[in-house]
């Protein structure tokens, strides 16, 4: 399975079609990608992040509301990008898209950002490490935080990932494609293992992370595929191919990070930006 050619990734994939269904009424008449944070639509953010790292060419898939979208981005031009979307009559998931863009992408590296996340840290730095070790994808990773129903990305020393942690329950997709959270009463997580164990000589060794929403992708990933339309990159693509020993990645960086998953956080935030904006790199000055 070879690699892309070296050079800067021009392609990403900003994942826009969820139903944004936990920040309701909100999200009743505007997509979650459109809700305003400092005076800018959501998706603006992981948009303007991608430009700064070289990507000209975007794809948006849409499903809930979709036309406000491409109404409030037309083709890019405005934001000097070029857009295309993808629209979905029936959701795909978050890995979905991969098949039904799979001639978009071509055989260059791409990318995969949540619409929904704000991130801010030297991505340059992240391809370098994904070609460095020759990885098939690279997640982009945080520590864990602290004890709670988080689907976990746990890797070595060298930032291979040797095992997922999917949390069980309705919450497990979300939470293993945007680093989301999904507590119990109880306080306690229970996982689906891939591999179902750790490898003996690494278990004690391994390092939790969460997923932050952010995939440096090979397009020979697209093979390993399940065969259905829907499924989800992390926990129906990348983890099975951890657990057949693919190489895999995470990139553990200590950048800006932040997602909106319901009201709560999105209030949390718009309060951040409005008592000043973080001074992300990306940002006009």
């Amino acid at each position: 399975m070879p690699l892309s050619p070296s050079g800067q990734v021009a392609a990403a994939l900003v994942l826009a079609a969820g139903l944004g269904e936990r920040l309701r009424p909100l999200t009743e008449a505007k997509p979650k990608p459109l809700l305003a944070l400092g005076g800018r639509p959501l998706i603006y953010y992981p948009l303007m992040m991608l430009k700064r790292a070289g990507v000209r060419r975007i794809a948006i898939n849409l499903h809930h509301l979709g036309p406000l979208i491409k109404q409030a981005l037309g083709n890019g031009s405005a934001l000097g990008l070029e857009i295309t979307y993808a629209p979905e009559p029936m959701l795909l998931n978050t890995g979905g898209p991969l098949v039904t863009l799979r001639k978009f992408f071509g055989n260059q590296t791409f990318w995969v950002a949540n619409s929904d996340t704000i991130l801010d840290f030297d991505l340059g730095a992240m391809v370098e490490f994904h070609r460095r070790h020759r990885s098939l994808a690279t997640l982009a990773v945080r520590p864990r935080a602290r004890e709670a129903g988080y689907s976990l990305v746990e890797t070595d020393a060298e930032g291979r990932v040797r095992r997922v942690r999917l949390v069980k329950g309705p919450a497990s997709a979300r939470d293993a494609a945007g680093g989301g959270q999904h507590e119990y009463s109880e306080g306690v997580a229970a996982y689906d293992d891939y591999p179902a164990a750790a490898p003996a000589r690494a278990s004690s060794k391994l390092l939790p992370h969460i997923f932050c929403g952010l995939t440096l992708c090979e397009p020979s990933i697209v093979d390993f595929a399940p065969r259905r339309p829907a499924f989800g990159i992390v926990s129906h693509l990348l983890a099975p191919m951890v657990a057949r020993g693919a190489a895999i990645y995470g990139y553990a960086f200590d950048g800006y990070f932040r997602t909106v998953d319901d009201l709560g956080s999105y209030q949390a935030l718009s309060a951040e930006f409005a008592s000043g904006a973080p001074p992300l790199s990306y940002l006009p000055r």
